[in-house]
C-alpha cells in the first residue's frame, strides 16, 4: 500500500498537526515509544528541512520522500501531504519548488509545535 493510500486508509485527522489516536495505535499505547518517535521526528524534520533548502531538485525529492514516510508514521497528515506535494514538484520550476518547500516548512512548524506540547505533558 502506498503512503498516500495509507494516509487515506488510516484516516489521519487534519484537525491537529498530530493525530493522537493514530499515534496511539502505531505505538500500541506505549508512552515511551510514543515519546521516542516524536523526538526522533522532531529532530529529523528540522535536519531534513535545512538540507532541502540548500539541495538540488533530486535531493529535495528524496528528502521529501523520507520526511513523508516519517510523517505518516506519527500521524502528521499535513506534513505528509506537504512533503508529497514537494516531492512531486521538486523537478518543476524553482519558484514552484520554493512555494512547496515553504508550505512544508509551515506544516512541519505546526507539527513540531504540537510535538513540543505533547512532550511537555
Amino acid at each position: 500500500m502506498g503512503q498516500a493510500a495509507l494516509l487515506t486508509a488510516t484516516n489521519i485527522s487534519s484537525a491537529s498537526a498530530i493525530d493522537r489516536v493514530y499515534l496511539d495505535a502505531m505505538t500500541f499505547g506505549d508512552e515511551a515509544l510514543k515519546r521516542e518517535l516524536l523526538q526522533l521526528f522532531d529532530r529529523q524534520a528540522e535536519i531534513l528541512l535545512a538540507r532541502m533548502r540548500t539541495s538540488d531538485a533530486g535531493t529535495v525529492a528524496t528528502l521529501a520522500h523520507t520526511l513523508k514516510g516519517s510523517a505518516v508514521g506519527i500521524g502528521a497528515g499535513a506534513v505528509a501531504e506537504a512533503a508529497a506535494a514537494l516531492e512531486a514538484a521538486a523537478a518543476g520550476s524553482p519558484r514552484e519548488r520554493a512555494a512547496k518547500l515553504d508550505a512544508l516548512g509551515a506544516a512541519v512548524a505546526a507539527a513540531r509545535g504540537e510535538i513540543t506540547a505533547l512532550l511537555r505533558a
